[in-house]
């Protein structure tokens, strides 16, 4: 029967109160895709909804205004495209991730095992650079859009004209706060932004629908506006397939709806193993919040192509200032239609929803960063808890925002190029999933939906590239810091847990009161010759006496890429050798750990004896690094000495020639 223990020595030293506050509520149990989600924070599907609503259906506070002024006549046109792909394509694709990653991982965690070894790390880390490119603009751009509405305000002060960025970064600051506070928080918030600002909406847009219902002679405008600039229904269509990448920003709800997935309630029945509730409640999320934009974006792209004039879409330019529906359409209706008072309402409900548009996208970055960089090795352990990472992701979004003067159109390209590659490599991972399975129907749909994202994606990153720099900013500076952190680990134990089978603890307990000798070896034939040699070998250099048992000590490494997992112990009889092996991430660090645990275990300080390797130190240093080998002696000492401080308790290493 095998027992787990964590090898790991506990802290003795009171960490301070600042440091209890940063790293309180520290999620140690997220260690990778398959990990399981605490339950502590828990909420129905409806109110999560709510949460990736704020992103999703903030959009509307620009998304008839891009849609216009990409697209003019043809905007209501290539809207219908847009929600086509959203309810055909994006929405089943997202459905599949739902149920292939119900811890939130998302698509990433379905392409990780694509490729092994260092490349799947870099695979991942360079998706992980489209993630942060994608939710850190989401809080920026946002942000950048409500001091829009605020400036546009006529009841705000002339003198905040000329400081949008300031305004943005208090913003910012104050989404970082609400985090910092606590999550619970940040749910509530949600849920009444959303109610309100779609009530508002459905009063906006549903008027407007009434008004042009009741005057038939805008939509016979309209359609002689489409047909005197583009001749025929082919043509329209066709420009409306080429507009469409300009009008992507309206699918950026999706990879935030599964990378929140973990706060979904679920059913009693749920196992860590099948949340089948989980999955089917967040199915309903994905369902009802695609339905509901849906009908908006087609509504209200519309209404504001036939009741504003195009000539306010227009941004600014020169001496031109930028027209009073750029950016805001559907603010100046409710202006136009109701009132200042109504509208200033609406621009209330506006600004208070794309500054909150970031929780989202902070919630789903506090949920993926923890399960990939801590475990990869590419981050402290520190990273696992909530509080530092806001305060960094926080001031991430203030160069960005400070970079880009806080301004809504240059930072769109980023923000499209983001969403289009998340949602490109979610429709590949699950034409992958589909094909493994072995549903060739669902493969070939799935694949052809992949291409209309990739075209997609290639059509944005030709117009807009500086989406890409972006992003390859983003990614190159967590490879950068990933690497650092790396290296800075190196020397940790770097193993969560340890397995002895029955076998493994014979052998020790047959060891009895005697002091435990191990003899690390580098099996080659692992034969009964091979351990006769060896033990006689060393017995003579290091004047072991014939009656002492001794253990032999394989580890063989598995992917040295990765950084911390379960070691398992098997216990192999060869004669009357007893040999304990493992596989492991690096050969020192799991001898440490082991060596650790066996002290703990039998209360005695085991001594591990190796032959010293011939070869330069520094390429040995590097082939540690890279393979998990290398010198193994004077770095397995080397991680006792940080795990252990005390000497006197340290297992003791020999090495010989």
């Amino acid at each position: 029967m095998s027992q787990i223990l964590d090898p790991r020595p506990q802290a003795d030293r009171d960490p301070g109160p600042l440091a209890r506050w940063l790293l309180e509520g520290h999620t140690k149990g997220i260690e990778g895709p398959d990990a399981k989600a605490d339950g502590r924070h828990e909420h129905t599907w409806w109110q999560v909804m709510c949460l990736t609503g704020v992103d999703y259906f903030s959009t509307l506070g620009y998304q008839p205004g891009i849609a216009a002024l990409a697209a003019g006549a043809l905007a209501p046109v290539a809207t219908l495209i847009l929600v086509l792909l959203t309810i055909l394509g994006a929405l089943p694709i997202y459905g599949r991730v739902a149920r292939e990653s119900p811890n939130g991982e998302g698509s990433i965690a379905m392409l990780e095992h694509l490729l092994t070894w260092w490349k799947g790390k870099l695979f991942v880390l360079a998706l992980l650079g489209f993630v942060a490119t994608d939710f850190i603009i989401t809080i920026t751009l946002s942000a950048a859009d409500a001091t829009a509405h605020i400036v546009e305000n006529p009841f705000t002060p002339r003198s905040l004209h000329g400081h949008e960025i300031a305004v943005t970064l208090v913003l910012v600051a104050a989404l970082g706060a609400v985090f910092l506070k606590g999550f619970k928080e940040a749910m509530g918030i949600a849920v009444a932004l959303v109610a309100v600002y779609l009530t508002l909406n459905a009063v906006v847009v549903g008027h407007a629908l009434y008004h042009v219902a009741t005057h038939p002679h805008l939509l016979g405008a309209w359609k002689g506006r489409l047909f005197h600039e583009h001749g025929n229904p082919l043509a329209m269509l066709g420009i409306a397939l080429l507009l469409f990448p300009k009008l992507a920003l309206g699918l950026s709800g999706f990879e935030t709806g599964v990378a929140v997935m973990p706060l979904v309630q679920g059913d009693p029945s749920d196992t860590p193993d099948r949340p089948d509730g989980r999955i089917r409640n967040t199915r309903k999320l994905l369902v009802a919040a695609a339905l509901i934009m849906s009908v908006f974006l087609l509504s209200s792209s519309l209404v504001t192509t036939l009741l504003i004039p195009p000539e306010e879409f227009l941004a600014a330019a020169g001496d031109r200032p930028a027209g009073k529906a750029n950016g805001r359409a559907l603010a100046y209706l409710a202006h136009a239609t109701f009132g200042e008072a109504f509208g200033t309402a609406y621009d209330l409900a506006t600004i208070l929803i794309l500054w909150f548009a970031g929780a989202s996208a902070m919630a789903g970055l506090l949920n993926i960063v923890p399960r990939y960089l801590p475990r990869f090795g590419m981050a402290p352990e520190w990273t696992r808890a909530a509080r530092p990472l806001v305060l960094i992701y926080t001031a991430v979004a203030f160069a960005v925002t400070v970079i880009f003067r806080a301004g809504v159109d240059a930072q769109g390209g980023a923000y499209a190029t983001g969403v289009l590659v998340l949602m490109t490599s979610a429709a590949v991972a699950v034409t992958l999933s589909a094909r493994r399975r072995g549903a060739r129907g669902a493969a070939v749909g799935f694949a052809a939906i992949a291409v209309v994202f990739a075209y997609t994606t290639v059509v944005n990153v030709i117009e807009r590239p500086e989406g890409v720099k972006i992003a390859g900013f983003f990614i190159a500076a967590i490879v950068a810091v990933s690497l650092v952190s790396r290296l800075w680990r190196t020397m940790e134990l770097r193993v969560g847990r340890i397995e002895l089978d029955a076998e493994a603890r014979r052998f020790i307990q047959e060891v009895g009161d005697e002091e435990l000798h191990l003899i690390a070896n580098h099996p080659d034939n692992q034969d009964f010759a091979e351990y006769e040699a060896k033990e006689r070998e060393t017995r003579e250099d290091f004047v072991i006496p014939s009656d002492c048992p001794v253990l032999f000590l394989e580890i063989y490494v598995r992917d040295p890429s990765d950084f911390a997992e379960a070691l398992e112990v098997r216990g192999v009889a060869v004669g009357d050798h007893s040999v304990l092996r493992a596989e492991a991430t690096a050969i020192p660090n799991a001898i440490a750990a082991l060596l650790l645990h066996l002290r703990d275990e039998t209360g005695r300080r085991p001594h591990a004896y190796f032959n010293w390797t011939e070869g330069n130190p520094l390429l040995y240093l590097i082939r540690y690094v890279l393979s998990g080998r290398g010198d193994v002696a004077p770095v397995t000492r080397e991680v006792l000495r940080q795990a252990e401080p005390d000497p006197a308790r340290r297992p003791a290493i020999h090495a010989g020639v």
